[in-house]
């Protein structure tokens, strides 16, 4: 039974959303900047680098479905969720810190790297996966659903591209720009006093609606029950063709955030004043994307939505691109080139995030039609199998921004200027390639996705009679109260 029935509180949206701030400075920590900084600044090699980050991942992965069955099964009178969001964030901040202060004066080991890695992925994990999988604890109706996922990556991207104007401004202001490492030692603390402030502060701001004991308490925890649980809930039809759009999407957009200061730097050659509407003009695109799903949602449906996303964002963003290679796009550097570059990054930024919150979204629904077969609520595993898909799709991506530099042959060290014609003409064709084959798989797979907002709302009526009639069979002594599923 959800927290709340009818609209949320806004107070409700936006302190929920703000947990999604930690997430948002671990991607663009890792998206953006870790790769250039282990590589062009410590100077380990690029396809080495990437192959740490896709392992770490892997691991990650692997450990998150765990962590999902484990928040599932939390019985405590703060509920299932909260124990982990006031536990985890500390241990985050520590481990965030050492990632941007390698602790020896040499360049760092392949060893070190992944490590430090690990600790942070698992322990970010066990923040975000309980945070998010109180979506459809608090609401069952399906725009609701919508408009908290809107203010969690609204939150999300705003805790990531304060990260990204900060480190051009404030962290690595001087004439080295992003290959400073004074910089990062500042910027990783910063960083971890924001996740540790949006973790905890969220998890505070809504313990008065979710700190309830458990209707039902799950039998002790074992590997053989949990894997069997977890193994259960990812062979749920409707999951599995989510996971299969999503691993595209998200390996999409792992190559895309990975890659993108190199292309700003060395295919648009931006400076460090324009760096800094980057991130502003990502900031605008969430913005018009937080206006648009909810209309989008309520007219075509999430699945739909994705799909036009998908299309529409990939069309967009390789036009600059393809103008650039045929010799009719504006000298890169020059002022019509940058603000032709923003114009189109806003708009395929904005369809880009629009079908990943819809696909996002469709995971709430998923909850309910396994409820459905099995009497059991799995919010904590499904929304742990999208981290598991996520982080193995987004290690991918990075690792294939990795190769792309290493088969474009970019020189560390080298200035944006310097750059042979045809190491830029590569780097765009293999990025502008893979795109294209991702973001067709991705709207295949999600337009597929079989539950439509008729459905979901059918299922819900269905599954409240249901519980109405077992807890009026417990009220008479036909069956225990302890055997209703929450």
């Amino acid at each position: 039974m959800a927290f709340v029935s009818g609209p949320i509180p806004q107070r409700l949206k936006i302190i929920h959303g703000f947990g999604a701030v930690a997430f948002g400075v671990k991607d663009s920590g890792f998206s953006f900047f870790l790769l250039l900084y282990y590589s062009q600044v410590l100077g380990m090699d690029a396809g080495t680098v990437s192959l740490a980050l896709l392992l770490a991942l892997l691991f990650d992965a692997v450990i998150d479905p765990i962590l999902g069955n484990l928040s599932d099964r939390t019985y405590s009178r703060w509920g299932r969720r909260l124990p982990w969001l006031y536990a985890a964030p500390i241990p985050l901040a520590i481990a965030w810190v050492l990632l941007w202060s390698p602790p020896t004066s040499s360049t760092p080991t392949f060893g070190e790297l992944l490590t430090i890695a690990i600790v942070v992925r698992v322990l970010l994990s066990a923040c975000e996966v309980p945070s998010v999988s109180l979506v459809p604890e608090v609401t069952s109706d399906y725009d609701e659903r919508t408009t908290l996922f809107r203010y969690r990556f609204l939150s999300g991207w705003l805790g990531g591209l304060l990260m990204m104007v900060l480190a051009y401004l404030v962290f690595m202001p001087g004439p080295d720009g992003l290959l400073q490492p004074e910089g990062y030692v500042p910027f990783g603390i910063f960083g971890a006093f924001l996740m540790v402030l949006s973790v905890i502060g969220s998890a505070a701001g809504q313990h008065r609606i979710v700190a309830h004991l458990p209707e039902h308490k799950p039998p002790p925890f074992s590997l053989r029950v949990a894997f069997h649980e977890i193994f259960q809930a990812f062979s749920e039809k409707s999951f599995l063709i989510f996971a299969a759009g999503g691993l595209a999407a998200y390996v999409s957009q792992g190559m895309t955030f990975s890659i993108s200061n190199y292309l700003n730097l060395f295919v648009w050659q931006l400076d460090r004043t324009e760096l800094v509407f980057y991130p502003v003009t990502l900031f605008l695109s969430v913005i018009v994307m937080f206006l648009l799903v909810g209309p989008m949602h309520r007219r075509y449906g999430k699945p739909k939505s994705a799909v036009i996303g998908a299309i529409a964002s990939v069309s967009l963003m390789s036009v600059p691109y393809v103008l650039l290679l045929l010799g009719a796009w504006p000298e890169p550097g020059t002022l019509p080139s940058t603000l032709a570059f923003f114009a189109f990054l806003l708009v395929s930024n904005t369809l880009g995030v629009v079908m990943m919150i819809s696909a996002t979204s469709m995971i709430a629904e998923i909850v309910e039609a396994f409820e459905e077969r099995t009497h059991r609520r799995a919010e904590g595993a499904f929304y742990s199998g999208n981290w598991l898909v996520q982080k193995c799709a987004t290690g991918f991506g990075i690792f294939l921004t990795g190769q792309i530099i290493s088969w474009s042959q970019l020189a560390p060290g080298i200035e944006p200027g310097a750059v042979e014609p045809e190491v830029v003409r590569d780097m765009v064709m293999y990025y502008i390639a893979f795109s294209v084959v991702l973001a067709g798989i991705a709207a295949y797979w999600l337009g597929n996705f079989p539950i439509s907002r008729e459905e979901h709302e059918a299922r819900v009526d269905t599954l409240e009679k249901r519980r109405k009639k077992a807890l009026d069979a417990a009220a008479r002594g036909d069956i225990d109260a302890g055997t209703i599923v929450p």
